[in-house]
């Protein structure tokens, strides 16, 4: 495990970097508007600029990379994106910001194209899990850690997009002195919506909105948050707690998934997650219940994606599994970009609590479609289910990552 993960520290350590610095932007962006008067509708509007960037990127990314290569491609990424954050500090107009966080988000998404094609390229079948597990703790801490940032925001008001520009800047170094072979572009073939659903309706719906609730807190937790009366740190604290929670109970639902029916640990993931969303909702005031329901949230919802992924896996060839993968990417991407605008609109109703009263619906539509689904078919028998793995939601490129999933490269050795 250590020798898999050794051979691409240089590329972990740049997903860790460019988190740290760009991670915690839209915490600071949500942050930066609502102290400047505007309403959760505005703040909605530029978090889904930047989803919707992401799934445009997701798409078209690929193209700037197989034309110029991988190295040329992801400095110009992630200076495209540092530049982008400086930008910030300029003019502050939520027009122009939308705009802005349109290109991080196209920027991100061909920084992930670049990082995860060459990590399947180094990472063999058998080393594949770790190499992915890895990448995913790098991206998580980077995210989390990024988030307090915000601490230095009363120093000097330019200071926090100046240092997250160093550290995108920085992220540059170890890819640009790697001595890694960049590898030919992996395939981001994406089954159509239609057979996806045909296959897995509760691994596509629930996919979708997974990426409402997720795109609507990452967006707008930090207006949550400072509504409630929380100062920067306290944001801070909370964004980064629901992040570290999702990090904590992905492994063991996983677990659960593959002994058990996976449909009714979804189905409780969900049910979880209502509960989670109702309560913080409820609670309405800063303290240890709301920093523990929102840990509680973090890590039921962070796990739903890669549990969707897994219940399509069960129904599937294992030809198909990378395409429909990529198709989930693109599907949970969908609903982050709807999420913060629709979660907003509801905010502008309930106030600050309706963020989570918007997540809590998401989680009991899905629900509800979950239980319709377990009276309409018959499980996959435990022994036939295939093993649960903790995946990205970034770009249909992550999904050859998969250990189940065939590897191109050794196909056609």
């Amino acid at each position: 495990m250590l020798g898999a993960i050794s051979s691409v520290r240089s590329l972990l350590l740049a997903i860790f970097m460019l988190m740290a610095g760009g991670g915690f932007m839209s915490t600071l962006i949500a942050v930066r508007l609502e102290r400047s008067g505007s309403s959760a509708l505005v703040v909605g509007i530029v978090g889904t600029a930047y989803f919707l960037g992401l799934v445009l990127g997701s798409i078209r990314a690929g193209l700037l990379v197989a034309r110029v290569g991988h190295i040329r491609a992801f400095a110009a990424f992630v200076s495209l994106f540092s530049a982008t954050t400086l930008s910030y500090a300029v003019y502050r107009d939520p027009v122009l910001w939308a705009g802005l966080r349109l290109i991080d988000g196209l920027c991100v998404a061909g920084v992930y194209v670049c990082l995860e094609s060459w990590l399947n390229e180094r990472a063999e079948a058998k080393s594949r899990g770790s190499v992915l597990a890895a990448y995913m703790i790098a991206l998580y801490l980077g995210q989390a850690a990024g988030q307090f940032l915000l601490n230095i925001s009363d120093a000097k008001p330019s200071l926090p997009f100046a240092v997250a520009s160093i550290l995108i800047s920085l992220s540059a170094i170890p890819v640009a002195l790697t001595r890694i072979h960049a590898p030919p572009l992996a395939s981001n073939a994406t089954l159509p919506i239609k057979t996806l659903y045909a296959i897995s309706p509760l691994g596509m719906v629930g996919a979708a909105l997974t990426g409402a609730m997720l795109g609507a807190f990452y967006s707008l937790g930090a207006v949550y948050a400072r509504r409630l009366g929380m100062d920067l740190g306290t944001v801070a604290l909370f964004m980064s707690t629901v992040i570290f929670g999702g990090v904590a109970l992905q492994w063991p639902l996983g677990m659960l998934s593959d002994r058990f029916d996976r449909r009714r640990v979804i189905v409780l993931a969900f049910a979880g997650t209502l509960a989670a969303g109702l309560a913080t909702a409820l609670t309405g005031a800063p303290g240890l219940p709301l920093f523990l329901f929102g840990a509680l949230f973090g890590g039921l919802s962070f796990a739903l994606y890669p549990l969707c992924v897994a219940h399509a896996n069960d129904h599937l060839l294992p030809d198909q599994r990378v395409a429909a993968s990529g198709g989930l990417v693109l599907t949970y991407s969908a609903g982050a970009a709807a999420g913060p605008l629709l979660a907003a609109s509801v905010m502008t109703v309930a106030g600050a609590p309706g963020l989570f009263l918007f997540i809590a619906t998401c989680a009991g539509a899905a629900l509800l479609f979950g239980l319709w689904r377990q009276t309409r078919t018959l499980p996959v028998p435990a022994e036939q289910q295939q093993t649960y793995q903790v995946l990205p939601r970034t770009t249909p490129i992550s999904a050859a990552l998969d250990p189940l999933a065939p590897n191109e490269a050794e196909e056609t050795s």
